[in-house]
């Protein structure tokens, strides 16, 4: 592991611009560093943290839940500057829960890095609100899932579990929320007063806001309405075609901190296949462009056949790019892809002891190089 300087125009360390040069030693922030390695342009950063990935590298960690699809998953998207990634299983049958579970405590015991832990996005959610979800996979949660799920928190560093409450009870919520684990809600129609009771349950996140829930209204706010009004962190998909930007920008206009980016990536992440199979069904990969401050951006597209979106094949850089583009102050957007969920995992920021995760953009938003622990990747 060699030591090093990186100097560039300007640092951000994950919640502020800092000065222009960062040390790495051994593999870790700080110490003496070493030699100077000049950066030409933009801002250097903590690598980024996506709390949401479904897959990448033509992979979905659910059809594959082994070890050797983690290898791939972290070694995709730490090319792409996500240096920690929560790898998440979309509704899938108890067996297929199970094996997820193990891969991620033997990826982890084996030493592949950038995994987090693991997010389960199902299957206790609300068939009315499935989205992309297959359907027969939807079903409530039992007293086998919980003692499952209560173990899993005590075996792995992070447990996220994304359920609606029509599918659990708001003391099965409180008994995962003792156990440690990060319940979210999502994938659920239901009421602010039934989201209200479990936030007062134990549940403190809400899973891709804006999508797949009940929305705000007048005189029924619904899960965004919630949210919105409570102090829980919340995921949202900034590719600006699941969520519009004048929806965006009033939720952040709302809420001045727990607002974070996620990718939802699917198998097509880091992949030019033009599409993928889940449970049975085909996704599409489309092209499109979103508008920004200076002009127009390409975008990837991923829908059902029948036009349904179905995750995403997003960057993080994507989001900063595009989160910046529709008029996001630049720490703010910054911020939404490396502290502010990188505060759940005690990482993405720059500090004296932590690894030494970092990415490079230009002056574009696009990425320039990715360091993991002291070691360029891209």
């Amino acid at each position: 592991m060699s030591d090093l300087t990186l100097r560039a125009p300007r640092v951000f360390d994950g919640r502020d611009f800092v000065g222009a040069e960062v040390r790495i030693s051994g593999g870790r922030f700080g110490g003496a560093g070493g030699p100077v390695e000049p950066l030409d342009e933009g801002v250097l950063l903590p690598g980024f943290v996506d709390l949401q990935v479904n897959g990448g590298g033509g992979v979905m960690f659910d059809a594959a839940p082994t070890v050797e699809t983690l290898r791939l998953m972290s070694r995709v998207h730490g090319g792409l500057g996500a240096t920690t990634i929560l790898p998440t299983v979309i509704s899938s049958g108890p067996e297929v829960v199970s094996r997820a579970i193990a891969a991620v405590s033997d990826a982890l015991r084996a030493g592949v890095p950038g995994i987090a832990g693991l997010h389960l996005e199902g299957p206790h959610l609300a068939p009315s609100k499935k989205g992309a979800h297959d359907g027969a996979l939807i079903r409530p949660m039992t007293g086998a899932d919980l003692a499952e799920l209560m173990e899993a928190a005590r075996a792995l560093p992070f447990l996220m579990v994304t359920v609606a409450p029509e599918a659990v009870t708001n003391a099965q919520i409180s008994a995962l929320a003792g156990a440690g684990v990060a319940v979210s809600l999502g994938h659920t129609d239901c009421s602010a007063e039934a989201a209200r009771a479990a936030f007062d349950a134990g549940a403190r996140h809400v899973t891709h806001l804006f999508n797949a829930m009940s929305q705000m209204r007048a005189r029924a706010p619904g899960l965004v309405g919630a949210a919105l009004d409570a102090a829980v962190s919340a995921g949202v998909i900034a590719d600006l075609l699941h969520v519009d930007p004048v929806a965006l920008r009033v939720a952040l206009a709302a809420r001045d901190s727990g607002i974070h980016a996620v990718s939802d990536c699917m198998a097509l992440a880091g992949s030019e296949e033009p599409g993928f199979a889940l449970n049975g069904r085909r996704v599409l990969r489309s092209e499109t462009t979103v508008a920004l401050a200076g002009g127009a951006a390409r975008q990837d597209r991923l829908t059902l056949e029948d036009g349904t979106l179905a995750g995403a094949c997003l960057t993080l850089a994507q989001s900063v790019r595009n989160l910046v583009g529709i008029g996001v102050p630049e720490a703010r957007a910054l911020a939404m892809v490396t502290g502010t969920p990188g505060a759940h995992l005690g990482c993405g920021r720059i500090r004296d002891g932590a690894s030494a995760d970092l990415v490079w953009l230009g002056a574009d938003w696009s990425l320039r190089g990715v360091w993991r622990a002291g070691l360029r990747l891209a």
